[in-house]
């Protein structure tokens, strides 16, 4: 078998696949693509058994047929050619790769394509279509606030709650929450699911600015399709926790000020913060907010001051800097405002502003005050 293709459009590529590899794969072959040839057609695929990437480019070809390829390789070869056409001879007994190009040749050792793990097919699925930049919003706004605890699965993902035209993404460490909503969506169905956190960032990344994205979802996978690329994950079977129960409802005090003020005002101030907890104390009165942080081990105090629009009857309350920070970085609005109840119960940021159709909520638990 034997195929001609560009060096800079198979990188290209082969980068939006190679995430997939996992670092330490359980078997061999799996930090390998497959590359699979039909009609001239040259479709490459990788996996680590719960995350699958595939895509396929137009080729020069004189057969058809199939070949895992050594991933690490194969990349840092590409990289280090400059844009030219490449020719891929495989030997059909051995499985033995020859690349060609301007400069020479290069032989790696390749493997049955057969022996490559098979790839999920869509199978009894629901489907639901969305514009792949909302989709892009959407996955930025949430993923940060994901769990890395590993004995809370249900967290480590972000969870899809479908209700026909609507899509509501919601992602929690039990800190901090984030709830996203939009409604340019076409679907039949009202259903949830949770998508892990490792195939949202490869999604995120590999999908392009105008396209449309067909999801696709049965109980065991989800398959996002968009372009000539496919994505396919393995969901998380864990029940999510009923996010609303814990989104307080009679917030009595609210606080708005600018949003990039406040961002940097943290930044500075979570400097001074106890690096364990991050606090940062909000002293909030009418017409002020004043920032403070202590970290009493080393002496470190820090002070601030900013303007802002207050109701309700004066607070103190301590978050988490970091988090709070995070938040603000996502939110995309000139002007925020935070409703509060009391100093234990947790804070509610949201935009003063959203685009039609978009809806986004935010909540921070608090840090208890030391007395």
């Amino acid at each position: 078998m034997k195929f001609s293709v560009s060096s800079s459009e198979l990188l290209k590529q082969l980068q939006i696949v190679g995430g997939a590899i996992a670092s330490n794969p359980v078997l061999p072959i799996l930090e390998d693509f497959l590359f699979s040839i039909s009609n001239n057609k040259l479709s490459i695929a990788a996996t680590d058994l719960e995350t699958s990437i595939s895509t396929e480019i137009e080729v020069m070809s004189d057969a058809d047929g199939s070949v895992a390829v050594p991933a690490k390789i194969l990349l840092e070869t590409l990289k280090a050619l400059p844009q030219q056409p490449i020719t891929f001879s495989i030997n059909d007994e051995n499985f033995g790769i020859e690349i060609t190009s301007a400069y020479g040749k290069y032989r790696l050792a390749g493997e049955d394509g057969k022996d490559f793990p098979k790839i999920p097919e869509p199978d009894s699925v629901d489907t639901i279509k969305i514009q792949a930049p909302a989709l892009t919003q959407g996955i930025t706004k949430t993923l940060f606030a994901t769990s890395n605890d590993e004995l809370r699965p249900a967290m480590t993902g972000v969870y899809f709650q479908i209700d026909f035209n609507k899509l509501t993404l919601v992602a929690t460490d039990a800190h901090k929450l984030v709830k996203y909503t939009f409604a340019e969506v076409t679907s039949e169905v009202s259903t949830s699911f949770i998508v892990p956190k490792k195939a949202l960032t490869l999604l995120r990344s590999a999908l392009p600015a105008g396209d449309e994205v067909n999801i696709a979802f049965n109980k065991a996978n989800a398959f996002f399709t968009f372009g000539s690329t496919n994505l396919v994950c393995r969901l998380i079977d864990a029940r999510y926790p009923d996010y609303n129960a814990v989104i307080p409802v009679d917030n009595p005090n609210t606080l708005t000020l600018q949003r990039t003020d406040f961002q940097n005002s943290l930044k500075r101030i979570a400097i001074y913060a106890n690096k364990t907890t991050n606090q940062v104390i909000l002293n909030i009165m009418d017409g002020s907010l004043t920032i403070s942080a202590q970290d009493l081990d080393f002496s470190n105090e820090a002070t601030e001051q900013l303007a802002c629009t207050f109701e309700g009857d004066p607070l103190n309350i301590g978050f988490n800097a970091k988090f709070l920070i995070e938040m603000l970085g996502v939110l995309e609005a000139d002007e925020v405002k935070i409703e509060l109840s009391n100093p234990t119960r947790a804070g509610i940021l949201l935009p003063t502003e959203e685009p039609d159709g978009e809806e986004i909520l935010m909540l921070v638990m608090p840090v208890m005050l030391s007395n």
